[in-house]
């Protein structure tokens, strides 16, 4: 019979928008401005003191807050507006100290029984609904002091091997001082160091107590190119920790000679984003120093898990954590945490020079943590926080050597979680130079909340003469292309919230398109069902040969757009990707609604009945 769909395929349709229904509800309901609360230091349980001193903080304060929520090492706790989360956050990091990291968060209001059900809303672009902003700033000074401590002990290395005496290499600030006994011995290290550094060094000649002295002073360009140095390996180090947080669209970009600017649209875990893409961990791996060892090479460090334990180590570094290569948690053959690590060509070689010659000694993992320590001062009358850095080192692993070493071994003495962190931090890459966090702020939409209200008037309005003009010209038939247009909208949210996609203002710009494809396929089928019964065709053969001759048309050209939409993802980048996403989606949704839902309404309608004159305007 014509016109009529079997039961199958109606219950089918039903379905399909009965789900999308359910996966789209989510994003009816908007997340609270919220407070999240986390212990610095990986694997730490969040105790009720710790709790109550955070309500005693923000009542103090006098900020409500409701819906309070502790998962294992998280306290989240919701505000009544957006506005009192950076007081919030500064009465409750004044009130913990260092020990907590304190970060504005958004909390969900989905309903449980949606949850229940794998229902959760669509993640929102920076340009839209916002998100957290980090300003860092990169410690150039620390930075470049490091590399001239290096020289200092690549030149005393290299002057050794050319049997160049010296007395004494010492770094003074920016500079470095080496001491001759001689004139002789000065000119011919400064001939070699002229050929060896070329371009690196402004030499200046001293006598000083009898000793003939070279001072080395980094060229401006020299310190620029080791800051250039510091900024894109931070700036590649970030974009690696963002990428291993599972991020949707961040921005990651360079801001001045030393800044960084990181915003993360949709985090629902932003203190744990904070810990993660602050944190200049690394590692120094040492051999314990012997009895009777100088104390001027050796240092005395504690350890992680008992402070009251200490070990004695030599001086010298055997390899750092930026030789590794790649690292991974893991469990041992006793179950306990571990961490896998493999090591580059350099450091390979490195560590297996060293232990070949340290066999059952014991050899210690130092773990090299940068750390903020808040203090607060009065500044006119009001008390404002200063933030130093302090670098801390403790041993977290000290065993002995039973053979050498190579480029792969692992690290013991760990908690699960900070055996996970760890191998984080290493696999997304050390830290160029230290960073301090300036600026923690949430971000409105980029292009401003009146022009974005503006353009969502726009889009309401020509939807809106859409739907009237539908209407106008197709009748009944318009009456169902509107519900089906708004059933394509309801499928394409319930789509890109299902996988998680990121809505930007280039995505809407998706969406008008394939609301405009979406009425385009219908006004084809209308339009070839108006010539049909101007042939002659009966009402019930115009509907059939409508729809079965429109579909090669309206299929061709959604194919094209299709295929042009996977190009624009594969190639794109950011919002274009955007775009492109919401452009397939709402292709392949337009399809089933101009095709499949308005054929079943009109079915439903028309179908299996005598029909005289079809509601569909023109002359029909």
């Amino acid at each position: 019979m014509l016109n009529k769909y079997p039961l199958w395929k109606n219950l089918l349709i039903l379905v399909v928008v009965a789900l999308a229904f359910i996966y789209a509800a989510p994003n009816l309901y908007p997340p609270d401005a919220a407070i999240q609360v986390t212990p610095a230091r990986a694997g730490a349980e969040m105790s009720s003191a710790t709790l109550n001193n955070v309500r005693e903080a923000l009542d103090d304060a006098g900020i409500s807050y409701f819906g309070e929520e502790v998962n294992g090492s998280t306290a989240l706790l919701r505000l009544e507006s957006a506005d009192a989360q950076l007081p919030a956050k500064a009465a409750i990091q004044r009130k913990l100290g260092d020990e907590f990291v304190v970060a504005l968060n958004l909390a969900p209001t989905t309903p449980d029984w949606l949850v229940n059900l794998g229902a959760g809303p669509m993640t929102l672009g920076l340009d839209l609904s916002g998100g957290v902003h980090f300003l860092m700033e990169v410690d150039m000074d620390e930075y470049v002091s490091g590399r001239i401590t290096n020289y200092r002990e690549d030149l005393r290395t290299s002057l050794r091997q050319e049997d160049i005496k010296y007395r004494r290499v010492v770094v003074e600030g920016t500079k470095v001082r080496l001491s001759f006994r001689q004139e002789a011995l000065r000119s011919e290290a400064r001939t070699f160091i002229s050929r060896n550094y070329p371009g690196e060094f402004l030499p200046q000649e001293e006598e000083v107590d009898g000793n003939f002295d070279l001072i080395l002073m980094l060229t401006e360009q020299k310190i620029r190119d080791f800051e250039d140095y510091a900024l894109k390996q931070n700036l590649m180090t970030l974009r690696n920790r963002v990428n291993e947080l599972g991020v949707a669209e961040p921005l990651v970009q360079r801001q001045g000679r030393n800044r960084i600017v990181v915003e993360l649209p949709g985090v629902q875990d932003t203190a744990e984003a904070k810990k993660i893409l602050g944190k200049a961990a690394n590692l120094e791996f040492r051999l314990e120093a012997e009895p009777g060892a100088s104390r001027f090479a050796t240092e005395e460090y504690s350890f992680r898990d008992n402070q009251n334990r200490t070990a004695r180590l030599e001086k010298k570094v055997i390899t750092t954590g930026d030789s590794v290569t790649n690292a991974s948690s893991g469990f041992d053959e006793n179950s306990f945490p571990q961490v896998n690590i493999s090591l580059d060509s350099k450091g390979a070689a490195r560590m297996t020079q060293v232990t070949k010659k340290a066999v059952q000694r014991r050899m210690a993992v130092l773990f090299v943590e940068r750390k903020p320590k808040t203090t607060y001062e009065m500044v006119d009358g009001v008390e404002q926080p200063k933030t130093i850095q302090v670098v801390e080192k403790s041993i977290i692993s000290l065993a002995t050597i039973q053979s050498v070493l190579g480029s792969s071994f692992r690290i013991t003495g760990l908690q699960s979680a900070e055996a996970n962190e760890l191998a984080l931090l290493l696999r997304s890459g050390a830290l160029a130079a230290p960073m301090d966090f300036v600026e923690e702020r949430t971000v409105g939409p980029s292009l401003g909340a009146e022009n974005i209200e503006m353009g969502a008037r726009s889009v309401m309005a020509g939807l809106a003469l859409v739907l009237i003009a539908m209407l106008v010209f197709y009748r009944a038939f318009g009456f169902i292309a509107n519900i089906a247009l708004a059933v394509n909208l309801v499928l394409l949210v319930a789509l890109m919230s299902i996988i998680g996609a990121t809505l930007t203002l280039p995505g809407i710009a998706g969406i008008v398109l394939t609301v405009g494809m979406a009425v385009d396929a219908n006004v084809l089928i209308f339009s070839r069902i108006r010539e049909e019964l101007k042939n002659g065709r009966s009402p019930q053969q115009a509907i059939h040969e409508g729809y079965d001759r429109a579909f090669l048309t309206i299929f061709d050209a959604n194919l094209t757009t299709l295929i042009v939409a996977v190009i624009l993802f594969a190639v794109g980048t950011g919002p274009v990707k955007g775009f492109a996403v919401t452009l397939s989606f709402g292709i392949l949704t337009s399809m089933f609604t101009a095709v499949m839902v308005t054929r079943a309404m009109t079915n439903l309608l028309y179908g299996g009945r005598r029909v005289e004159r079809l509601s569909i305007g023109g002359k029909a």
